[in-house]
């Protein structure tokens, strides 16, 4: 039997279902608590004799076999995340914590006459697009920074197992779930091998293939059609580390037009560094990301960035767990006219999150007599966390 059509979600295995991964390892899927481009998530468990609890830390994710997101990802990580080759890594570069969440198995499954592909992965908390919104848009200048530092090595590792990310944004940024001060590069669905076998990808622009990614931070590279690369990765990141820091971009207004978009981040780059500085805002500058922006201006394409270099450039001075508190300067106040002029932008951000706060309180009130109260909270707010 041919599976239904790519757009549309597959049908779900009955709780309780029990998965043989290749490497023969038995998982039993829980129930559903999120979905996506690629298909359904599921908490999972190894012990296959009871059902799965509420509090597992596993998750396993399925798409029909046919589909492609979770095929890509897949790839990505049993080419470059091995669990023993991140632990070597960190060993070699003396880290305590490497932001990439660990892959434990995958494999096929047949039900019902259809044909499923699956992977086990680390169950993770929500995101920090979430996180975002609750402070209004904007996170303390010391918390940007430290994020800006578990991302390049996050990066370090990928580009040296010659993948690049594509799609670095607060919404592929997840919080541990036992630890939700440590935060993760997750969904590797639009990750890239730019350089198989140790040979880069070649410069060529291909306007066929333009502004892919998501268009708030995607990189110029990417806008031209150009395959991704290690100076893109960094120049999205950079775009994001301005929008946590800032509360907006010069380009938020442009957003339906990708090309406008584009000129607009020209712009900026071609004006570093008072293009940046001018956005600093009350009670945090900006001057970092202007001199990491201007760092990456000066890559080729093909280049390798120094990422010590980089890590040095974003040095706070602060140490220690993330602070995700609430911002308490002025939100959205700018010192420029550019900024000013994404008001709206900053009037929809509260709306939807008046919206989620509405949202949680029907579901407190859903599971306020219930006898599972505690269990059905968790499931509950997992599902919210991951649908996406």
């Amino acid at each position: 039997m041919a599976p239904p059509r790519r757009s549309k979600l597959p049908k779900p295995l009955p709780e309780g279902f029990i998965l043989s991964d290749t490497e023969k390892k038995q998982w039993r899927l829980g129930k559903i608590i999120g979905q996506g481009g690629f298909g359904l998530i599921y908490l999972a468990s190894q012990d296959v004799t009871r059902p799965v609890a509420a509090d597992t830390d596993f998750v396993i994710k399925v798409e029909y076999q046919e589909n492609g997101p979770l095929f890509s990802e897949l790839k990505f990580y049993q080419r470059a995340a091995k669990p023993e080759s991140m632990q070597k890594w960190k060993r070699s570069r003396k880290l305590d914590f490497l932001g990439i969440p660990t892959y434990w198995g995958s494999g096929l499954a047949e039900y019902n006459d259809l044909r499923y592909r699956f992977m086990a992965m680390d169950r993770l908390g929500s995101d920090l697009q979430k996180v975002c919104e609750h402070n209004g848009g904007r996170l303390k200048k010391a918390t940007v920074l430290q994020l800006g530092q578990v991302l390049v090595d996050v990066l370090e590792y990928i580009h040296e197992n010659e993948y690049v990310h594509a799609d670095i944004k607060a919404a592929n940024l997840m919080l541990g779930y036992r630890d939700p001060e440590k935060v993760y590069l997750a969904d590797y669905g639009l990750s890239y091998r730019y350089c198989p076998d140790g040979v880069h990808k070649e410069y060529k622009e291909n306007p066929k293939k333009g502004h892919n990614g998501t268009i708030e931070y995607t990189s110029l590279d990417a806008h031209k059609g150009l395959a991704p690369s290690r100076r893109g990765d960094l120049q999205i990141l950079g775009f994001c580390l301005l929008h946590w820091l800032c509360g907006s971009l010069p380009w938020d207004n442009l957003l339906k037009n990708p090309c406008q978009v584009q000129e607009a981040k020209a712009r900026l780059m071609n004006n570093l560094p008072d293009s940046v500085h001018h956005m600093s805002m009350s009670g945090a500058s900006t001057d970092e990301v202007a001199e990491f922006l201007s760092y990456v201006k000066t890559l080729d394409y093909h280049d390798k960035p120094d990422y010590r270099h980089i890590k040095d450039m974003l040095d706070s001075g602060v140490r220690g767990r993330l602070d995700f508190s609430m911002h308490k300067g002025p939100v959205g106040k700018s010192v420029t006219k550019a900024a000013d002029r994404h008001s709206g932008e900053k009037v929809r951000t509260q709306q939807r999150l008046s919206a989620v706060n509405t949202q949680e309180q029907k579901l407190k009130e859903h599971f306020e007599n219930k006898s599972d109260l505690k269990d059905g909270k968790k499931i509950m707010l997992d599902i919210y966390i991951y649908i996406y």
